[in-house]
């Protein structure tokens, strides 16, 4: 049974939040400026790599029953995990079907480094991690049969374009599982937690990332991913999560 942890974040991060509260709220930047930017997932990685692992829920048993309802991949599936972090759910799949190749892409050096040593520890060899713009992906088109990307969208100034990069490496029949979070307090408290630890360390730069995570309300959160010719879309909510599954024609 796929076990979800909605842990309740305030009881773990409140003792490092209490250093948040003097962090000033700035207004969103020019693009030239946010390039310029330091990310603040570079400064605290294990922050985030601790609330995927251990805080997030985890959609491992949605996201395997929604791309393969016989319970079994193919060897040729090809899964993306974009803005992978730490490589939850691409070093996940790749360790139950060993079978599969799996990329997971994300724009923090810190988290790919992180994940390439967990992957290297569990020896998943059919598992791969690499730095790089979740706008701008390198790979060419029609390139993965499924793709699945969790949280990306609460940090993204550019979602539309997220979602055409998504569908652009999809191949025809790739399906993609996005789960985004629906409530922008709770969402909110890792990118808090991470500025208060940067600044107690000494970091005190202004980072790319926005102070506080944007949640779509749901019917834009619809909207959003009916900007793409899907042939079959999906989404749904459940808890603290709402969901979207697109097939690609």
């Amino acid at each position: 049974m796929n076990k979800v942890l909605d842990c309740d974040m305030n009881q773990i991060v409140k003792p490092i939040l209490s250093s948040a509260a003097t962090i000033a709220v700035s207004e969103p930047k020019p693009v030239n400026a946010r390039e310029r930017a330091d990310n603040l997932f570079e400064r605290a990685a294990w922050i985030y790599s601790f609330c995927r692992e251990k805080v997030f829920r985890d959609d491992t048993g949605r996201i395997i029953r929604a791309f393969w309802p016989a319970g079994e991949p193919p060897a040729s599936s090809k899964v993306l995990e974009l803005g992978c972090g730490p490589g939850f759910y691409a070093r996940t799949l790749a360790s139950r079907f060993r079978q599969i190749s799996v990329l997971g892409v994300d724009s923090s050096k810190q988290l790919v480094r992180y994940a390439r040593e967990k992957a290297m520890e569990k020896a998943l060899h059919n598992c791969a991690f690499e730095w790089g713009d979740v706008l701008n992906l390198p790979q060419p088109d029609n390139s993965f049969s499924q793709l699945v990307t969790s949280r990306l969208f609460t940090i993204l100034p550019e979602r539309e374009r997220a979602v055409a990069e998504i569908f652009r490496v999809l191949n025809s029949g790739g399906k993609c599982f996005v789960a985004e979070p629906r409530f922008a307090f709770s969402a909110s408290i890792p990118l808090l937690t991470m500025r208060a630890v940067a600044r107690v360390n000494g970091y005190s730069r202004e980072y790319r990332e926005p102070i506080k995570a944007t949640v779509l309300p749901y019917p834009h959160f619809c909207a959003l991913f009916a900007t793409q010719p899907w042939s079959r879309m999906k989404t749904w909510r459940v808890g603290r999560y709402q969901y979207a599954l697109c097939e690609k024609g």
